[in-house]
């Protein structure tokens, strides 16, 4: 499974849609992008292995893997970017403004119920992110 990320960058916050081929998913929040630096950027656009993990304090998660000078970089609820994130990636149901949305919670689960699935399936999950084009 190829998830795609195409991604609207803003000095406030970067907003996204997250596709799985035609069919949008969700659509994401992020931080602005800064170069890429830790705590403070999402991640470079790119292609990503996406793995299921557990942790005490998020529980079943997404995780994504091999980002360049950066680690522990994950898909959870959030709903303001720069409030909530520090690099990882936040599916909400809907963008209100450059890295804020709204109900979170149920988007991840959303995004989360699709993907293990796959992972069930024995099919590697990737996650290509992309600028979006200008139409």
């Amino acid at each position: 499974m190829e998830l795609i990320l195409t991604r609207n960058y803003h000095p406030e916050g970067t907003s996204g849609s997250l596709f799985d081929g035609e069919q949008l998913v969700c659509s994401t929040i992020e931080l602005p992008w800064r170069e890429n630096q830790r705590m403070v950027s999402c991640i470079p656009e790119g292609r990503y292995e996406l793995v299921k993990r557990y942790t005490k304090k998020r529980g079943w998660h997404l995780l994504v893997k091999n980002v360049p000078n950066r680690s522990g970089i994950l898909f959870h609820p959030a709903n303001d970017a720069l409030k909530e994130l520090k690099g990882c990636i936040a599916p909400v149901s809907q963008v209100v403004g450059p890295g804020k949305g709204t109900q979170s919670k149920i988007a991840d689960s959303k995004l989360k119920t699709l993907v293990f699935e796959a992972m069930e399936r024995g099919e590697s999950v990737f996650l290509i992110i992309q600028k979006a084009k200008i139409v």
